[in-house]
C-alpha cells in the first residue's frame, strides 16, 4: 500500500509569506502545470510552466523580489485549493495574485494564477 500525502495548505502559505520557494516548489507533483494570466501573459496566449525547472525558475524569481507577500481566504478539499496573496513592492507598488490548485495525490498538478498590479 502506497503513502498517502496529504497537501499543507498552511504550510505552503507560510513558505510563501516567508519568501521560501524551495518548500513550495516541493508540494508540486513531477509533472505539474501552471498556467499564469496576468496583463503581459493574457489569457488567449497565457504563460504555461510545464517542467518542474520552469515551475522552480518562476518561485525563485517571484520570491528573490523585493517584496512582501500576505497570504488571505484559504480554501482546501481533496480535490484542491485556492487562496489569494496580496504583495507589496518596498516602491509601494501592490500585486494582487488569486490561485486555483488542483491536486492528485496530495501533491498539486495543476495551477491557475491570475495576477494584478498597480500601474506605474
Amino acid at each position: 500500500m502506497g503513502t498517502i500525502t496529504t497537501f499543507d495548505l498552511d504550510r505552503f502559505a507560510r513558505a510563501a509569506e516567508a519568501r521560501d520557494a524551495a518548500t513550495q516548489l516541493s508540494m508540486y507533483g513531477p509533472d505539474a502545470v501552471v498556467t499564469i494570466n496576468n496583463k503581459t501573459s493574457q489569457p488567449g496566449t497565457p504563460r504555461v510552466l510545464r517542467t518542474r525547472e520552469e515551475i522552480k525558475a518562476w518561485l525563485e524569481d517571484t520570491y528573490a523580489r523585493d517584496m512582501t507577500h500576505s497570504v488571505k481566504h484559504r480554501v482546501l478539499d481533496d480535490t484542491g485549493a485556492a487562496y489569494t496573496q496580496a504583495c507589496r513592492y518596498h516602491d509601494g507598488t501592490n500585486v494582487i495574485c488569486a490561485t486555483v490548485i488542483e491536486l492528485e495525490d496530495g501533491v498539486i498538478s495543476g495551477q491557475t494564477v491570475l495576477e494584478v498590479w498597480d500601474e506605474q
